[in-house]
């Protein structure tokens, strides 16, 4: 099992290729790539308090729990934009603007994240 800061890296790594595919054209590997950022930095928080974290059930039920617990109401929806680009990455139907908006709604999800691990890191 990986390590939170294995996760952590992984989904920066995912992060950065997901923008460079976006940019490029490539607009479905690039929503897949999200998607496996914000899965994996998920996965990091989850595996930081001991969270079980290994089926998408459980990913959308420690995010719910982070954002009962963060104060950050918005984290659930933010989340949902990730997994909205996973479903874009077999279905292709979101159009530019909105892969966009589910794009910047990835960023600020992903700041949350690194956030919360910096804090329960100290």
């Amino acid at each position: 099992m990986a390590t939170w800061q294995e996760h952590l890296e992984i989904s920066q790594r995912f992060r950065d290729q997901g923008f460079a595919e976006i940019e490029s054209g490539d607009l479905l590997q690039g929503s897949e790539k999200l998607w496996g950022a914000a899965a994996h930095a998920v996965k990091a928080v989850a595996e930081q308090r001991g969270w079980r974290h290994g089926s998408h059930a459980l990913l959308f039920r420690s995010v719910r729990t982070i954002a009962a617990t963060s104060g950050n109401a918005r984290i659930n929806s933010l989340f949902q934009s990730a997994s909205d680009l996973h479903i874009n990455f077999y279905e292709a139907e979101l159009d530019y603007e909105r892969l966009l908006r589910n794009v910047d709604d990835v960023s600020e999800f992903l700041d949350a994240m690194s956030r919360l691990l910096d804090s329960h890191a100290s």
